[in-house]
Order: C-alpha cells, then sequence, then structure tokens
C-alpha cells in the first residue's frame, strides 16, 4: 500500500504535537463515541422483527411498507458526503451533537408513530441524523488519536462496532418486540444518545478546517442524484431482475455521478476536493473498501435465506445463529493492527485479509441443503476477513487525507462501502439467481421459479407429496445458486488481493 503522506494540521483544535499518544481521556471519549455508532448500524436491520406488529397496528400499503424499511438506508447513503464535508466546515463535534440530537429525536416520533407516514418521516430523520454520525465519529477518531498505532487500534474497534451492529440489530429487536411493543426498538436509541449529548461537550475536542470555503450547495443536490438511484436500483435487482426501471435507474445515477464529479473538479469550493484522491493511499483505499464491501453484503443476502429457507429457522432463531460469526469479528481487526505494529506490510495484511475472505467463501462453495456449521464457518471466516480489510483500508485511507479533510475522507470511505455492498447483493444476488432458475424444474409454477420463497409459498398449497418434491428441488437449487456465487465471490476477492499485494509503500 502506499504510504500516508505528512500533512499539516490547520485544524482550530489543539497545539499539540501531531505524534503525541492519547490518554484516558481519549480513550473514553471513544467508547462514549462507540454507542451511537452501534445505534446507527443496528437501525439497518431493527425493524426485522418489528414488521408484523407494525403492520398490525399501523396498517401500512405494501409501498408504505417498502418505505419504511428503505427510507433510512437511502437517507443516510445520500447524505454521508454531503454531511462530512459540512462537520469539516461548522466542527465535527458540533455536527456530531447536532446529529444525536436528531437521531433521539427521529426515535422517540418513529416509537410512538400513529400512522405509517409518521413513521416513514421518522425513519428519515434516522437517516439524517445516522449521515451526520457515521463520517463524524471517524473524522473525531482521526482527530483525537494522532499516534499511528493508537489510531490504527481505534479505526479497528470502530469497524468491530460496525459490523457487529448490523448483526446485533437483529436479535435485539426479535428480543423486545417478543416482550414489549415494537416502538420499544427504537426508544432503545434514547439512553445512548443522551449519554452522548451530555458528556461529548466535555471528553470531544471541537476540531474543523480553519480555511473550509464556502459551502458549494449545487453539489448537495448533485451528490443525492448520484447515490440514490444507483443504490436503489443495485438494491431491487437481485430480487426483482434486471427490468428497464432499475437498469435506467443505475443509468441515470452514474450520468449524475459524472456530473458531481465534472462539478468539484471546476468549483472554487468543491464538497469533496478532488486534491483528496492526490493523497498517497487515499484512492486505493476507498476503491479496495468498496470491493470489501462487496464481498460481505453478497454473502449475507444468501446466508440470512439460507438459515431461514433451507434450513427452515425461525427468523429469531436465524438471527441467533448469524450472531456466531461475528464472534471471529472482534478478534480480526485487533490482530491486523498489531501485526502492522509489530512491521508486517499493511499491503501483505490487507492481501492476506481478501485470502482469508476468499476462503469463507470457498467453503460456502462446499454448502449442502443440511451444512448449518459449514454455512456458519465460511460466514465467520469470511467477515473475519473483511474486517481486517476494512480496518485497515479505512485507517489507511484516513492517514492519507489531510486533517483538515478528515470529515469528507470518512465519507466518502463509508460511501464508497455503501455502493460495494449495493454492488455486492446485486452481482452475487443476480448468479444466484440464475442458477437457481436454471436449477428449478420446467414444470414448477412460475411463482416457484422466481425466488426460493416464492416456492415455499406454492408449496404449502400444493398435494403434500408434490409440494415437499418442489420444497426439496427448490432448497437445491437455491444452494447451487449460493455455490455458484460463492464462487464468483472468491474470483473478486483473491483478484483484490492480487492488487492490495502489488501496491507497495514503504511504510508497507
Amino acid at each position: 500500500m502506499t504510504n500516508t503522506p505528512n500533512v499539516t494540521n490547520t485544524e482550530n483544535t489543539t497545539n499539540a504535537p501531531p505524534e503525541t499518544r492519547a490518554g484516558r481521556r481519549e480513550w473514553t471519549a471513544l467508547g462514549v463515541l462507540m454507542l451511537p455508532l452501534l445505534l446507527v448500524s443496528m437501525d439497518v436491520s431493527v425493524l426485522y422483527f418489528a414488521v408484523p406488529a407494525i403492520s398490525a397496528d399501523l396498517e401500512p400499503t405494501g409501498t408504505q411498507q417498502l418505505w419504511i424499511f428503505d427510507i433510512y438506508a437511502f437517507v443516510l447513503a445520500g447524505l454521508l458526503m454531503t454531511m462530512g464535508s459540512l462537520g469539516d466546515r461548522i466542527g465535527r463535534r458540533r455536527l456530531l451533537l447536532t446529529g444525536a440530537a436528531a437521531f433521539g429525536a427521529g426515535s422517540l416520533l418513529a416509537a410512538y408513530a400513529d400512522s405509517a407516514g409518521t413513521l416513514i418521516a421518522a425513519r428519515a430523520v434516522l437517516g439524517i441524523g445516522g449521515a451526520t454520525l457515521m463520517p463524524s465519529t471517524m473524522a473525531l477518531i482521526r482527530t483525537m488519536f494522532r499516534d499511528p498505532g493508537q489510531r490504527a487500534k481505534a479505526i479497528s474497534l470502530w469497524s468491530g462496532v460496525m459490523t457487529g451492529g448490523v448483526a446485533l440489530g437483529s436479535v435485539l429487536s426479535g428480543l423486545l418486540v417478543e416482550y414489549f411493543w415494537w416502538g420499544s426498538v427504537f426508544l432503545v436509541n434514547l439512553p445512548a444518545m443522551a449519554l452522548l449529548l451530555v458528556l461529548g461537550p466535555t471528553l470531544l475536542p471541537e476540531s474543523r478546517s480553519e480555511n473550509p470555503g464556502r459551502f458549494d450547495l449545487l453539489s448537495v443536490p448533485l451528490s443525492m442524484a448520484a447515490v440514490l438511484p444507483v443504490i436503489y436500483g443495485l438494491k431491487e435487482i437481485p430480487s426483482e431482475g434486471w427490468h428497464a426501471e432499475y437498469v435506467v435507474s443505475v443509468t441515470v445515477g452514474l450520468f449524475f455521478a459524472y456530473l458531481f464529479v465534472q462539478r468539484q473538479r471546476t468549483a472554487a469550493s468543491p464538497l469533496i476536493s478532488p486534491a483528496l484522491f492526490r493523497g498517497r493511499g487515499f484512492a486505493p483505499a476507498v476503491a479496495l473498501n468498496l470491493v470489501s464491501a462487496f464481498g460481505m453484503m453478497g454473502s449475507a443476502y444468501f446466508t440470512t435465506q439460507y438459515l431461514q429457507s433451507v434450513l427452515g429457522k425461525s427468523s429469531l432463531e436465524a438471527a441467533l445463529w448469524g450472531l456466531l460469526p461475528t464472534v471471529l469479528v472482534g478478534v480480526a481487526a485487533p490482530v491486523s493492527a498489531a501485526l502492522v505494529r509489530r512491521g508486517v506490510p499493511r499491503a501483505h495484511v490487507v492481501a492476506g485479509g481478501f485470502v482469508i475472505a476468499a476462503c469463507g467463501y470457498g467453503l460456502l462453495a462446499l454448502v449442502g441443503t443440511d451444512s448449518l456449521w459449514l454455512v456458519l464457518a465460511g460466514a465467520g471466516v469470511l467477515a473475519a476477513g473483511i474486517v481486517t480489510v476494512m480496518s485497515q483500508l479505512m485507517d489507511l485511507g484516513l492517514s492519507s487525507a489531510p486533517v483538515e479533510r478528515a470529515g469528507a475522507a470518512s465519507s466518502l470511505l463509508e460511501t464508497g462501502a455503501e455502493f460495494g455492498g449495493a454492488l455486492g447483493m446485486a452481482v452475487l444476488g443476480s448468479i444466484g439467481t440464475a442458477v437457481y432458475r436454471h436449477g428449478m424444474p420446467a414444470s414448477a409454477p412460475a411463482q416457484a421459479l422466481e425466488t426460493l420463497g416464492g416456492a415455499l409459498a406454492v408449496a404449502r398449497g400444493l398435494p403434500v407429496r408434490v409440494g415437499d418434491a418442489l420444497v426439496v428441488a427448490a432448497r437445491e437449487a437455491y444452494v447451487d445458486g449460493m455455490r455458484g456465487a460463492a464462487v464468483a465471490g472468491v474470483v473478486v476477492l483473491l483478484g483484490a488481493a492480487v492488487v492490495a499485494v502489488r501496491l507497495k509503500s514503504p511504510e508497507g
């Protein structure tokens, strides 16, 4: 990997030398930052078990139910770059605390929503708050931890919390809905946000760019028009297929992405400075981080359905089993940071992480229709490899960027991860779907040919013997598709490992 260039700190935050080691105050502040970060990541999956209760209470239409699920992720992805750049200008702590207040207000509104429209609006507010919290936490880590070794450790913790939060969200929602009403899945956000608002002003340093320039308002709608159509199209393709409307959506998004890039090149004070990509190591970090998210989300698309629809686990059982692979996540990032501190070239650690993740896909390529432990092992190995990669690339990307642009840098890394996750689901999901349809009997009902869930639904209305035969065929076809997608994942991740190991740098 390319080395981190020396940067001049132009922030009005501290006069401490760049190599000053963080003390108890900074590590305590990091613990406070991890709470909202955990909740932001959990909110991606926290509605999994609350939907039946929400549907019974609020009676949303099919379209409204989809928006209740999706609006949070769409708003978050669309505003990441805007909020990262805004934090560099007005202060990352100020933006973080403002976002925490918005997240808390959105959580309270969502918990007591009396209509589907109100809940959708509340989830949008949560997305806005999440978009402020994610880049702000990463940028503040860059500010608080100047020592490279300490910063790498802090970022490894950040990566582990982000990854674990998605898995924990579904389990927490299942437990809360089991004993309380569905609004409780949102109320759990309030204590953490209140703690951040109370302790943040004392523990967290304020930091901003001294000369940020005028905020480029035109770049805001351009960035959203670039991100949202692409994310939407890629998200729908795995389940709905390559229909014209989704291809058009992606194409429109790419067109606006071109306009956005042109605007950043010509604006006097761009939202995302092109100079970021001239930092040694930043562009490779963004690109390879996208690939790592591709691998992570591509596998999650299959393993979740495998546990429920192939093995027949209930949603809560599947979520609880899904926590096991995250055990390796807690080990992987700290180990990778320790290897780099001990002199192992970062390029080799990143390449090794991609190889480990590819081995995880290799295990998934061996599964049958009754391979619980093999699937969990594959998912765990894959997650460990991806978190190894992500933690190192986040550190490299932030270290390669000037401190005064830490917010914009972190938002680009996170936006790239959003794109990568959507692309992984689209590409690997499409491969799995194609293999599934090819493996199904031509005489199967049309609904059964579309998805495994459709086949299981059709089978329940058929005579027992015919229905059981259809279920067996559908599960075998699904596993064939999963294996095909896993092979493709192996190829992609090994290719990324080759690219990573060739990116030499003096610091490794």
